[in-house]
């Protein structure tokens, strides 16, 4: 699908404008801040319907290994603003086309304690969908349009406790694991656009080595 986006966003679009950090993180940064990054929230229409594009990190990579996220990554002197940020990591993440994608909305900064980041999540619309791949093997191991109905599929939602003791929803859909900061801003997203559905919250699992 090409064009404006579609009635399914409409309702995560509308409430964009007025979330504050504290509807999609419940942890406050520190007074002096961190190192500013930005992540890119890419909704489209896929084959199998509505989805949200996800890489899984690179065991070697610097940050976060093995790990699922959003493409996204540091701020550079260049980049004029988290929304060029965002696009200009996921071209090289990911190898799609920027000029695709349409910036619906800059969402509030949030705290990223075990990288010292203040994350920019940028939600956009794949208007016109380019070819995934793993662009840089180094930083990325995998690269996966994630449909929505298999994110809010109860048997693919639990919650996962980390060794350190802190526990947070997560997901898992086929071979990837979706946990800590990027499921609980996944959470948050699907909750605010409608698309949640009931899920055991009870169902608390112990992270395994992957």
């Amino acid at each position: 699908m090409t064009g404006a986006p579609p009635p399914w966003l409409a309702r995560l679009i509308a409430a964009a404008g007025g979330l504050q950090a504290s509807d999609l993180s419940q942890l406050e940064a520190p007074a002096d801040g961190g190192r500013e990054s930005a992540v890119l929230v890419l909704f489209g229409d896929g084959a199998a319907g509505p989805d949200v594009l996800l890489i899984e990190r690179s065991a070697h990579s610097r940050q976060h290994a093995a790990q699922a996220a959003f493409p996204g990554g540091a701020v550079e002197p260049d980049d004029e603003g988290p929304a060029l940020t965002a696009l200009r990591e996921a071209a090289e993440e990911t190898g799609l086309d920027p000029t695709g994608v349409d910036v619906l909305n800059v969402l509030p900064a949030l705290w990223l304690p075990p990288s010292g980041f203040m994350v920019v999540p940028v939600l956009a619309w794949w208007r016109a969908p380019s070819l995934v791949t793993a662009a840089d093997p180094n930083e990325v191991a995998a690269v996966a349009r994630v449909p929505i109905a298999r994110l809010v599929d109860p048997v693919n939602r639990f919650r996962l406790r980390h060794p350190s003791g802190y526990v947070g929803d997560a997901f898992e859909v086929d071979d990837l694991m979706v946990w800590g900061f990027t499921a609980g801003l996944l959470s948050r997203l699907l909750e605010i656009g409608g698309w949640s559905v009931a899920w055991n919250s009870d169902d608390v699992r112990d992270l395994r080595p992957r």
